[in-house]
């Protein structure tokens, strides 16, 4: 993850931020344009994070840039970057490309059924009397990211159809815009962080003889991103509200055969991954950014380790 210049190296431009000084009676003076000091305003553009007027700001697909984002050119010969940190990116190729790959592996899982029963989500269980205990507990840690590229292994018509598509619709409809507003380095720790924390939640509160497929725990990571990401920015978050709100009525509602566990946990997970990286200190936004995906993961890691071993001592098949 990167951010413009090393953390601390060198002051901020005064160009790309505006500095909020106070006056002589205590209260704040208001932010000018970047581009003409004498305008106040307080509305910014959600690439740069510079506040601009509105004859200096365009309309994008997601809130305003101001026209340096929109014709591409950066200050300086600094790379130009997202008001996150991330380094601007046109297009959504990475996220065309998750894409690709849960439709890939969606069509080799039909030619392959037991591709689910090996790379699904399990927590610690046999497949047959007798047999050898199969799961994350038994040390088949890569289940948690394997079975959020997996759907349900029902085939063209039934539930595995239905989770694809609708997870894929949704990472058509939130993906460009997170991965634009994020940079794609940060845009793919929040969809492996989500992934994975879906896993660890239901591994945790889900039953461990169950085998649970799908990405919906990505798919609810970055419904909890925009949604910290809309907040941040100052945009309507009714809309996302909504969605969250249904989904996980939804869930609960089919809890007999939706793994509510996971869209949870990477609802949790996704929401607080970009809190940090929306949140981060300016200054020190690399490193603050870097920690607390590390923090997360390292937490997730020792819930898995935790149960793992409740696990393995106190089950008995």
């Amino acid at each position: 993850m990167t951010a413009p210049g090393q953390a601390g190296s060198e002051p901020e431009n005064p160009d790309e931020v505006n500095q909020y000084a106070g006056g002589g009676d205590g209260q704040q003076v208001p932010p000018t344009c970047y581009r003409h000091p004498d305008r106040e305003t307080w509305v910014s553009c959600v690439r740069c994070g510079k506040h601009a007027c509105p004859d200096c700001l365009r309309e994008a697909a997601v809130g305003q840039q101001c026209v340096d984002c929109v014709r591409g050119a950066g200050q300086g010969t600094r790379q130009p970057r997202s008001a996150f940190g991330g380094r601007l990116v046109s297009g959504a190729a990475l996220t065309w490309t998750l894409v690709g790959i849960n439709v890939a592996l969606f069509l080799v899982e039909l030619a392959k059924p037991s591709l689910a029963s090996d790379w699904g989500l399990l927590g610690y269980a046999p497949y047959s009397t007798g047999g050898p205990v199969q799961g994350i507990a038994a040390g088949q840690w890569y289940r948690l990211i394997t079975s959020a590229f997996l759907p349900p292994a029902t085939g063209l018509g039934g539930l595995g159809f239905l989770d694809i598509l609708f997870n894929m619709w949704a990472l058509i409809v939130v993906g460009p815009s997170l991965e634009q507003l994020l940079g794609r380095v940060r845009f793919l720790v929040v969809y492996l962080l989500s992934a994975v924390g879906g896993g660890v939640a239901f591994f945790l509160f889900g039953q461990q003889y169950v085998l649970a497929l799908g990405a919906s725990g990505a798919i609810f990571g970055l419904f909890g991103a925009w949604f910290v990401v809309a907040r941040k920015l100052r945009l309507d978050i009714r809309g996302i509200g909504t969605i969250i709100v249904i989904n996980l009525v939804f869930s609960f509602f089919f809890r007999g055969s939706i793994a509510w566990q996971d869209h949870i946990g990477g609802l949790i997970v996704g929401a607080l991954t970009t809190f940090a990286f929306a949140y981060a200190p300016r200054r020190y936004r690399t490193l603050v950014q870097v920690a607390a995906a590390v923090a997360i993961l390292a937490v997730l890691v020792l819930l898995v380790i935790y149960r793992s071993h409740q696990l393995t001592s106190q089950v008995i098949f």
